[in-house]
């Protein structure tokens, strides 16, 4: 329901809506003053300053931003009829970079803005660096949330919100700090990447290896080699558009199939067919594993490799016995496995409602990562607070937006009344958001996915969810150092 148009709840108490009110004169003084702007601006006072909120949301919102101590900035929105409650929003990515992105969250707010119209308060913070870590991640969603009731008090209900690697983000807020009385009340999992980093990546890692088998130019012969694991060598200069002329060089796949070499297509016939992977998305895999995959290792694990293929036999090439013989194969180093686990893995304990969101055809975050984490909650006992929703769109990150406002409402409601929704009523119920958003329902209410090993080669031991249990988590958080550093 949309609740743009609700009247103040004048029941809440004094303090709130003093705050409320402060805020909102704060936002229509920096306007008279002419002081707004798209960049990220920090009053002198430490309290977060008022800026152009995104065009979508000009009469419906303020919007601050500002900088936290930890130097990630983040972005606010309040709506000029607010309904109480808070999302806290947790992006996707990882953003690749020394510092935290200024704009990043801003672009987020005006991506979401659905959930300010339906009445929702706002909070996303850009993380304080680029490049992996969750568990930072999470910390910094976390701070949002607390800089939001520093500033605006203590929202009636608040929920976490979390795209692609952002899901990924938000379910590790749910089970490190979602048991702290009253910090959140339910989590909404949109496209997410919910097979955690130890198992999430491995049909990267798979793609990383049958390219070169392939392809022979990542690297050259002529060129310094480095295992494949490392996605690329620390110093080297290889930018995005050198890989994508690497890529086309060897399958061809920017061009039109009549005007591929034959073995380019056979090339990219058996790249395809082994790893799994659609075409459309062929490059932006092999960006990941090879950027993400260097921060990983060379920025993150000190050099060492968490990635293993030992063990995989793959199938689906013109010759899978010359493929297995010739593949590069690789273990994993234990310590370094660990800590991509103890920092992205999930264990299932998440406390209060999760739903998820994906569309069947996504080609990023393939649709088998909720059976991942159906299956990490189902090992923890936790599967009655979960519900799965499912969609016949065909991108990723690309959801209607009256599916995310009916997502959210059912999430709500959900928590509010203790009733648990269907897939089925979830779908029933997005018409009434339709009306107000128009961009449609896509809803398969009969849908569940298959298990993640149908889709991605497990590695030996790998077939039992949570990829790290919470006895695990324990264990490992009495190492000194252990994990990934913020």
């Amino acid at each position: 329901m949309n609740t743009s148009d609700a009247p103040p709840d004048a029941s809440r108490p004094p303090r709130f809506r003093r705050r409320l009110a402060s805020a909102l004169a704060a936002g229509l003084a920096a306007v008279l003053l002419g002081t707004l702007g798209n960049a990220t601006a920090v009053a002198r006072n430490g309290h977060p300053a008022a800026v152009t909120c995104p065009p979508r949301l000009a009469g419906k919102a303020t919007c601050y931003s500002g900088q936290d101590a930890d130097g990630a900035h983040y972005t606010i929105a309040v709506p000029t009829r607010w309904n109480g409650s808070l999302v806290v929003h947790a992006h996707g990515g990882p953003d690749l970079g020394d510092s935290s992105d200024s704009s990043r969250s801003g672009d987020d707010l005006a991506r979401w803005a659905v959930m300010v119209e339906e009445g929702y308060a706002w909070a996303g913070s850009s993380y304080r660096r680029g490049g992996y870590g969750t568990r930072m991640a999470a910390a910094d969603t976390e701070n949002a949330r607390r800089l939001f009731i520093a500033e605006f008090g203590k929202p009636e209900r608040t929920y976490v919100h979390g795209q692609s690697w952002g899901g990924n983000v938000a379910a590790k807020v749910a089970e490190t700090y979602g048991s702290r009385p009253g910090a959140y009340d339910g989590a909404l999992l949109t496209s997410g990447v919910l097979g955690g980093g130890s198992r999430g990546y491995d049909y990267r890692v798979d793609l990383r290896a049958v390219y070169q088998y392939y392809c022979h130019n990542h690297p050259r012969p002529s060129e310094p080699q480095y295992p494949l694991w490392q996605g690329l060598r620390a110093g080297s200069t290889m930018t995005a558009e050198g890989l994508r002329a690497r890529l086309q060089e060897c399958t061809g796949f920017a061009s039109e199939p009549s005007e591929r070499t034959a073995p380019q297509q056979r090339n990219l016939d058996d790249i395809l067919a082994v790893t799994r992977i659609p075409e459309r998305t062929l490059e932006s895999h092999l960006r990941f594993a090879t950027f993400t995959f260097r921060d990983i290792v060379s920025n993150r694990l000190g050099g060492r490799n968490p990635f293993g293929n030992r063990g995989v036999r793959y199938t689906g090439s013109h010759d899978d016995k010359a493929l297995n013989a010739g593949v590069e194969r690789f273990t994993a180093d234990p310590t370094a496995h660990r800590d991509l686990s103890y920092d992205s893995d999930l264990t299932g304990r998440v406390p209060f409602p999760v739903l998820t969101l994906h569309a069947i055809g996504d080609p990023t975050a393939f649709v088998e990562h909720e059976a991942a984490y159906r299956d990490t909650l189902r090992g923890a006992g936790r599967t009655a607070n979960l519900v799965q929703t499912f969609t016949t769109e065909t991108e990723h990150s690309a959801l209607s937006d009256s599916e995310y406002a009916g997502s959210l409402a059912a999430l709500d409601n959900w928590v509010r009344s203790g009733h648990e929704p269907t897939a089925r009523s979830i779908a029933a119920s997005c018409d009434a958001s339709d009306v107000s958003y128009g961009g449609g329902c896509f809803y398969d209410d009969g849908f569940g996915p298959a298990p993640y090993a149908s889709r991605v080669r497990p590695r030996p031991g790998g077939l039992t969810w949570p990829a790290m249990t919470a006895t695990q988590e324990r264990a490992w958080s009495r190492i000194d150092g252990v994990g990934i550093a913020p």
